[in-house]
Formats: C-alpha cells, sequence, structure tokens
C-alpha cells in the first residue's frame, strides 16, 4: 500500500486534470492493487457470510471521480480509496456492496486517516424506526457484544455523528441507553496507522476488526431482515 499512499498524498497536492493524466498509469497500478486487496477481502469474507459471494470488487469499490455538479469544492477527484462489502438485499440484482442497504464493512485508505467501519449508514426512516426499537428492547445484547475482549479491541460504542438532540417521540427518554436511541446511523470505526496499512499481514488485521464488528452487523441485520 505503500505506493498507494504516496500517489493519494501527491494527489491531495495536485488534484487537476493534468497532473492525473501525467500520473495515470500510477493510478491503475493503485487501483488495481486495491481491487487485488477488495477481491481477497471478499473471499475471506464469504468464509463467514456466504452471501458475500456473488460480490466483485467493482461492486464494492467507489470511483476516484468526484461529482462536482453541486459543490463549492471542484476538485475532480477523491484523495482517497474506499471499498464496502455488504450483503445484498434477496431478489434485488446489483444491490450489494457499495450499493447495499444493510449494514457491512468498510476499508478506507487515505495517508494519515486510515480507518474500518462497520454498521448500518443513515437507514431510512421506517427501519431507522425499527432499529431503535429493537435497539430498545434489546440492549442487553448490544452490551455483551460491545463488553467483549475481541470488540474492545477496536471499537469502544457507536460513533457520535449525525445525532439528534433529543430521543425521538415514541421512545423511553429515560433508557439506560438513551443516547443510542439518538442516533440516526449505527456505525463503530477503528483507525489504522499508515504503517499498519502497509505491513504485509493488513488484511489479516482487517479481519479481526471484522470478526471483531459481526455481532453488531448480525444483529442490524436481523432487524433488517423483519423489516
Amino acid at each position: 500500500m505503500r505506493e498507494t499512499l504516496d500517489f493519494l498524498s501527491e494527489l491531495a497536492l495536485h488534484n487537476d486534470r493534468e497532473w492525473f493524466n501525467l500520473n495515470k498509469e500510477r493510478y491503475l497500478r493503485c487501483h488495481k492493487r486495491f481491487e487485488t486487496f477488495t477481491a481477497q477481502y471478499i473471499e475471506r469474507l464469504t468464509t463467514y457470510e456466504p452471501t458475500f459471494a456473488t460480490l466483485t470488487p467493482s461492486d464494492c469499490i467507489w470511483r476516484i471521480y468526484r461529482d462536482i455538479r453541486f459543490r463549492v469544492d471542484k476538485s475532480p477527484y477523491k484523495t482517497w480509496f474506499g471499498t464496502y462489502p455488504a450483503a445484498p438485499t434477496p431478489g434485488v440484482p446489483h444491490s450489494g456492496g457499495k450499493k447495499s442497504v444493510k449494514a457491512g464493512y468498510y476499508v478506507h485508505i487515505q495517508p494519515g486517516q486510515c480507518m474500518f467501519a462497520a454498521g448500518m449508514w443513515n437507514p431510512q426512516p421506517e427501519l431507522l424506526k425499527e432499529l431503535r426499537q429493537e435497539i430498545q428492547a434489546n440492549a442487553d445484547e448490544l452490551e455483551q457484544i460491545m463488553s467483549s475482549r475481541q470488540w474492545q479491541r477496536f471499537f469502544t460504542d457507536f460513533d457520535t455523528y449525525n445525532m439528534l438532540k433529543k430521543v425521538p417521540a415514541g421512545f423511553d427518554a429515560n433508557h439506560p441507553h438513551a443516547d443510542w436511541l439518538k442516533r440516526k446511523a449505527f456505525t463503530v470505526s477503528t483507525f489504522f496507522s499508515d504503517e499498519q496499512v502497509c505491513r504485509p499481514d493488513f488484511l489479516d488485521l482487517v479481519m479481526e476488526a471484522t470478526l471483531a464488528a459481526k455481532p453488531l452487523n448480525d444483529f442490524l441485520n436481523f432487524t433488517f431482515e423483519l423489516y
């Protein structure tokens, strides 16, 4: 990953089409390497999540080109690589990976900001309501997940961005985990150093974080199946 981090560092300094075109071969090498990483990640995930078997790297990896039509920042390229293996919705074609509405696993490669995340990002209102109901009724199950040694190696609690100021109407404002009920997304994340990302065993580290997060994703996706 060292070449990839170096490329992205330089891209952040020279985010224009002229520089990118001059360095297109470097980009293609880095992208190919990230595709290989994603393919290997999907293969390992399939051992634990058989529904991932239909995923391809292109299902999971975001394009480097930014949609700048409605943006103040007109930089044409993303300065990161990201992949999101997540199961498809049964019976819905092309609904897996980055198009999935289910809880999945995200790997983000960006100099100084490399990270792993899991969970469900901004579910639709009806599903969000169902998730809050399940969390309110089964908070003890989440407590058990979050108390495991494997979990605590990588995570603490749900991420705290994008929260309501108050517990939504219809939910218990005095619940022991009322802060969970305020969330509009249910994700967890952990950061990796650039040095960790460049190690030969980086995928092993990602899998350890994945398996730590899997019980949470199972909890969230169980609610999705009921929904």
